[in-house]
C-alpha cells in the first residue's frame, strides 16, 4: 500500500508565497510521475503541475511563471513552490503519484490553500 502525505497548506495573502510538500511511502514499485491537482468549490478538479521521473514538467496555463514543481527522487517527495499567489488559487491541493508498469494513481488526502487578505 502506498501513502501520500501532504504538508504546507494554509492561509496566504495575495502576492505571497507558499510551498507544498508531498512525501510518498509504502510499497512503491516505481515512480513514473508525481504532481498536484486542485479543486476549488463549485469547480472541476484541474491539473496544476506534474513532473515525470525523467524530469519532464507540465503546468496549467493559469500558474505558468508563478508556480514551480520539483521532485526529490531519493526522498519520494514532490514540492510545489507557489509564488505571486492570487485569490483564484484558493483550492484544495491534492498530490498524486503514478507508479508501476501499468501506471496506477495514488492520491493524498488534500491540503487547503486559501489566498485572502
Amino acid at each position: 500500500q502506498v501513502q501520500l502525505v501532504e504538508s504546507g497548506g494554509g492561509l496566504v495573502q495575495p502576492g505571497g508565497s507558499l510551498r507544498l510538500s508531498c512525501t510518498a511511502s509504502g510499497s512503491i514499485f516505481s515512480i513514473n510521475a508525481m504532481g498536484w491537482y486542485r479543486q476549488a468549490p463549485g469547480k472541476q478538479r484541474e491539473l496544476v503541475a506534474g513532473i515525470t521521473s525523467g524530469g519532464r514538467i507540465n503546468y496549467a496555463d493559469s500558474v505558468k511563471g508563478r508556480f514551480a514543481i520539483s521532485i526529490n527522487n531519493s526522498k519520494n517527495t514532490v514540492y510545489l513552490q507557489m509564488n505571486s499567489v492570487k485569490p483564484e488559487d484558493t483550492a484544495v491541493y491534492s498530490c498524486y503519484l503514478n507508479s508501476g508498469g501499468i501506471g496506477v494513481n495514488y492520491w493524498g488526502q488534500g491540503t487547503q490553500v486559501t489566498v485572502s487578505s
